[in-house]
């Protein structure tokens, strides 16, 4: 006979490490946190330009890629998600963004009862630990560290001034459920290091007795007897292993692996899963199904007379002075998030509340993972913050080894071409303005060749790729076909929920860590008011 627990959490990722917190506070319930990937203790884990060397690696990626994309002009992208203690909170850009008021808004307007801006506030505040201290709109206190970012480039500063010349007002804080503007984002590091999950929700609580913390342990399938669940099979050492539950599992494996876990578990596509052979345990067509991501259009800038990350990552005296300061102040590059600089717009004036985010970075590259360019550079990636192309993801094994296919659907949508072809125009307006005049900036990608409509629509299929937010493929809802109710228990089951970005009706304006997060802490809240003593 297997162990057996109170709750069981699939997932130790960004929502999971905060699950576990809540749901063994009060000592009176046993919690397992089950977690495919191995320790977070690795040094580019923890120190924030790290992620370029997580990202791609096996030791803390699931080393994704999508099917390949039509509306791409046929291309297949990296994927990457979190494969270790901490999930994407690990390997992330640090970015602290909740989103607008509008989205959460819209969620409760689709039948989501609890759910709207008001209603999620609250739980945004209550896990946080504001540089600002607390007010209307943060939170004090809390676990998860919210700062300023340790360092300046003038450039960037040029960059927000443009942007104010040409119509976005400067403001100073992207939380307040009204983006529109330009300034620098906020990030979760302290001191100059990533703060992840793991530092937040389960260092400080590690010597709890009811905590059971399965490290390097994937699940297989949820154990199901007459659609009530019973426990889950994992896989443990090169063992089979059957771990059971009292009260409830609760997935919080992302937007791949919840559904990708419970297809393997025959809740689904009937379809789907005949072919595969394995028995359909409850019906679901929607599960896998409303993928949505943020692309980002990378548009590139040659500059003149410009210090950029280009010029000191390339010069041996320049990555001297990179180690040194970071080693003595923990500032400079090396504590850089991917993007330090934001601007929220909207793409024409049809929008009430922006639908284009920008990440300005002070450096190039032709992607991620490769040298940077020889030249003083500049991106201003930009992203259509509402796409209406709509993917999915499936298994195509019943072995859990087997990675599942990953569809985004990228650009499907002809509004989405549209908003495209409109965001690069914008980031030329920005780079036009006279702020910028003084570094001369030469238009490197996708290059001023692309004029009309047409032609950028084309392009963005050339230059677009993730910006790594898949959200949506257990939505929830109010119809008896949603994978997942407002309480967010799988339709169908007994004793199941999933707590993860995966149950987005739609996508968050903006990065989609800090949401996850409050999934998970209004979940806990939930979880523990219906599994009363």
């Amino acid at each position: 006979m297997g162990r057996i627990y109170d709750f069981i959490i699939v997932g130790a990722g960004t929502a999971g490490c905060l699950l576990a917190n809540r749901l063994s506070a009060n000592g009176k319930f046993s919690v397992a946190l089950i977690e495919a990937g191995g320790s977070d203790n690795y040094h580019w884990v923890h120190i924030p330009v790290g992620y370029l060397y997580c990202m791609g690696n096996k030791r803390t990626d699931w080393l994704y890629k999508t099917t390949k994309q039509e509306g791409l002009n046929g291309r297949e992208l990296n994927y990457p998600r979190g494969k270790v203690m901490g999930g994407c909170s690990s390997i992330n850009g640090m970015i602290y963004m909740r989103g607008q008021a509008a989205d959460y808004d819209q969620w409760r307007q689709m039948g989501n009862d609890g759910w709207s801006w008001d209603d999620v506030l609250p739980y945004f505040k209550n896990m946080e630990d504001s540089y600002e201290g607390e007010n209307k709109f943060h939170g004090s206190g809390g676990e998860w560290k919210v700062n300023q970012q340790r360092l300046s480039w003038d450039v960037l500063d040029s960059f927000k001034e443009a942007a104010v010349e040409a119509g976005i007002p400067e403001i100073n804080d992207f939380n307040e459920g009204n983006n529109f503007g330009v300034s620098y984002f906020k990030v979760n590091q302290n001191a100059g290091l990533r703060w992840n999950t793991v530092k937040a929700f389960l260092k400080p609580i590690k010597n709890r007795k009811n905590l059971t913390i399965l490290s390097k342990c994937e699940v297989s399938k949820i154990i199901l007897d007459n659609k009530k669940t019973k426990g889950v099979e994992v896989f443990r050492n090169g063992k089979l292993e059957e771990i059971f539950v009292n009260r409830e599992i609760i997935l919080t494996s992302g937007s791949v692996g919840s559904p990708k876990i419970l297809e393997l578990s025959g809740i689904g596509n009937p379809e789907i899963l005949r072919k595969l052979g394995i028995k359909t345990e409850v019906e679901n067509k929607n599960i896998g199904e409303n993928l949505q991501d943020h692309l980002q259009l990378r548009v590139i800038y040659k500059l003149e007379n410009a210090k950029t990350l280009n010029q000191k990552a390339n010069s041996i005296l320049g990555k001297l002075g990179i180690g040194l300061e970071y080693a003595f102040k923990r500032t400079g590059p090396m504590s850089m998030a991917p993007s330090q600089l934001g601007v929220f717009a909207m793409s024409d004036n049809s929008y009430d509340t922006p639908n284009l985010q920008f990440h300005v970075q002070p450096l190039s590259l032709d992607k991620f993972g490769e040298p940077l360019h020889n030249f003083p550079g500049l991106t201003a990636s930009v992203c259509n913050l509402n796409p209406q192309s709509r993917g999915n993801v499936h298994i195509v094994s019943r072995d859990h080894r087997v990675a599942p296919s990953i569809d985004p659907n990228y650009l499907s949508a002809e509004q989405d071409k549209i908003v495209a072809a409109q965001s690069i125009k914008l980031a030329r307006r920005i780079i036009s303005q006279p702020a910028m005049k003084k570094y001369n900036p030469q238009e490197f990608a996708p290059g001023i060749q692309f004029q009309s409509e047409e032609d950028l629509k084309k392009v963005a299929g050339d230059i677009g790729t993730t910006i790594f937010h898949p959200v949506g493929t257990c939505a929830m809802g109010n119809s008896i076909s949603s994978v997942t109710d407002s309480s967010l228990k799988v339709r169908g089951v007994e004793g199941l929920r999933v707590a993860d970005a995966s149950i987005m009706p739609t996508i968050t304006s903006g990065n989609t860590n800090a949401p996850t997060l409050m999934i998970a802490e209004k979940a806990s809240e939930m979880i523990l008011n219906s599994n009363k003593i």
